[in-house]
């Protein structure tokens, strides 16, 4: 009897690692050890990354809001909760956006806000 060997779906499934490790440096994208090693936790970092980019970005727009609302004399808490009091529906996302783009909108949103706290 001829003697079975895979190597067809070994040469397949070497073949899709060294896909996905193009580009990494050095021995990591030619060697198999090496290679599987990167490959795994490059992708376990992308599944991560992509969790933590949407804590990032909210991170960021506090950031723009807590400066933006100090230039007119407020503290971000504090915008934020008059906010809330006055009913405004826009999130952290458009306020920070409009605090760069449409700086009289923002200034417009912060008075809004101020006569809900008073």
């Amino acid at each position: 009897m001829v003697r079975a060997t895979y190597s067809v779906a070994r040469h397949r499934r070497k073949k899709r690692l060294f896909k996905l490790a193009k580009g990494f440096w050095g021995d990591r994208k030619n060697h198999l050890r090496l290679t599987t090693d990167a490959v795994t936790t490059a992708l376990s970092n992308n599944y991560k990354h992509r969790k933590k980019k949407k804590r990032d970005f909210r991170a960021l727009w506090i950031t723009r809001l807590g400066v933006a609302a100090k230039i007119h004399g407020m503290s971000y808490s504090k915008l934020i909760n008059g906010l809330k009091k006055a009913g405004c529906l826009l999130n952290r996302k458009v306020l920070s956006e409009m605090a760069i783009a449409d700086p009289h909108g923002f200034a417009a949103v912060v008075t809004e806000a101020k006569k809900a706290l008073a």
